[in-house]
């Protein structure tokens, strides 16, 4: 009897092995490193090298009021985002689950947002929201409604990026689940119907209950986007008015290349990804819990 060798019994193993030891290393050592910068004083204007620090980093920007601000904006630009987002993508997809006339049409012109590219639709809702030209103000004084300042104002500025986040990415939550709903057995809805359930008892005990591991899945790639949001945002205030719409991804951004504080630039993007982690944690879990 020939015994196989080592290569031939772990052919599984040794052929992915590569590509696993890249895609691991091109993950795991910038948050190693960011993790690293974190507890030093890193200061790239005073040519000096990075010096350890220990928590001395992390204790001045967390008490900073400019980095709670941005971390509250963040979960509130997050939250309002993602469920409204929620909300109208499933609404969505159970209208375009349903048969009626121009329904390709819908599908293709819901697609429209998704393909364009973020800052492109940050320049355009630039023109949309301008006090001055913008069509949101004609439209508002066509009714007979005061203009709004929109991104000018501190009060405005957020709910108004909301808006734009919203416009774009509700077709994601749609599309997926629209193919959740594809892929539904239709025994549960027809033994409900023979039952002499109603079209709204179908579609909140069964239809819904049935698909929201779907919806979970779609609210959790949607959560760790929307909190590492910084293209529209960039592109359309640059974060202000003042800081009204700093979050944690462009007060980072502005301590690694305007203020070239690296060290405490890396605790604000090591606690921005305590956040995601811990928020998509949570979601999978209660993802888990629905599938029970």
């Amino acid at each position: 009897m020939i015994q196989s060798s080592f290569t031939e019994r772990n052919l599984q193993l040794l052929f992915p092995l590569p590509a696993i030891v890249f895609v691991a290393m091109l993950m795991v050592f910038p948050v190693l490193y960011t993790s690293y910068l974190s507890f030093t004083n890193w200061n790239l204007t005073s040519g000096a090298e990075p010096t350890f620090v220990g928590l001395r980093s992390y204790a001045r920007v967390l008490s900073e009021p400019r980095f709670l601000h941005a971390l509250a904006r963040t979960f509130a630009f997050t939250l309002f985002a993602v469920v409204i987002e929620g909300f109208l993508g499933v609404a969505a997809a159970l209208i375009l689950n349903r048969a009626f006339a121009g329904k390709s049409v819908a599908k293709l012109l819901l697609l429209l947002p998704l393909v364009a590219t973020p800052i492109a639709v940050g320049i355009v809702f630039n023109l949309f929201f301008d006090p001055t030209i913008g069509l949101a103000n004609f439209v508002l004084q066509a009714f007979g409604l005061p203009p709004g300042l929109w991104i000018s104002s501190e009060n405005s500025v957020i709910p108004s990026l909301i808006l734009v986040d919203v416009w774009q990415w509700t077709p994601m939550i749609t599309l997926i689940v629209l193919a959740g709903l594809a892929g539904l057995s239709e025994e549960p809805v027809e033994a409900a119907r023979i039952d002499g359930a109603s079209e709204w008892q179908i579609l909140r005990l069964v239809t819904i209950p049935m698909v929201m591991p779907v919806i979970l899945t779609a609210l959790i790639l949607r959560l760790i986007d929307a909190l590492k949001t910084f293209d529209i945002i960039f592109a359309m205030t640059g974060g202000g008015p003042g800081y009204a719409s700093e979050t944690l991804n462009i007060m980072g951004f502005k301590y690694s290349f305007e203020y070239f504080r690296m060290g405490q630039s890396a605790v604000i993007l090591v606690v921005l990804f305590v956040v995601v982690f811990g928020c998509s944690l949570g979601i999978m879990k209660l993802r888990a819990s629905s599938e029970v």
